[in-house]
């Protein structure tokens, strides 16, 4: 199953279950998909968590400064973002918005699952669930690297 057969929609690109274990590429495609399905006021919830990493140099780089934009409207220092502000913000931007905080911040995209987790509208979502299966399987991996790294793992 892919993530374009979930949503039937031909901008986000296609990512079938083989790749969902293929470097994390996946993740950010997802994680528009499941903003896409989201409720404005999840979705601002969404934005909230990932744009937290960022400074304001890489949010005008990323999807023509719209993220910027949000930040200077709404205030840097208590960051909210209201549901009536999503509506402006394409998936595909946050596809890309994602893919950056992933490079960034593991934290901050780990913390997606507990909005997402949280949310009853997206409990019945498979991008949802597939996105918190992929996050539950990086922590797990991140829980058997912890000790020391030059220790063989069984």
């Amino acid at each position: 199953m892919s993530v374009q057969d979930i949503s039937g929609d031909s901008s986000l690109p296609d990512v079938d279950s083989k790749s969902m274990t293929d470097a994390g590429h996946s993740l950010p495609v997802l994680v528009g998909k499941v903003y896409e399905e989201a409720t404005p006021m999840e979705r601002g919830r969404l934005l909230e968590q990932l744009l937290k990493p960022l400074g304001v140099l890489a949010l005008v780089a990323i999807a023509n400064g719209v993220f910027a934009r949000l930040t200077f409207v709404n205030g840097w220092s208590r960051l909210t973002i209201r549901p009536e502000d999503t509506q402006f913000i394409d998936p595909q931007d946050v596809v890309t918005l994602a893919s950056r905080v992933q490079q960034v911040s593991v934290h901050a995209i780990e913390g997606l699952s507990q909005i997402v987790g949280a949310s009853p509208v997206l409990a019945g979502s498979t991008a949802a669930a597939m996105l918190l299966a992929i996050l539950a399987k990086q922590r797990m991996s991140q829980m058997q690297m912890s000790g020391n790294d030059f220790d063989v793992l069984p």
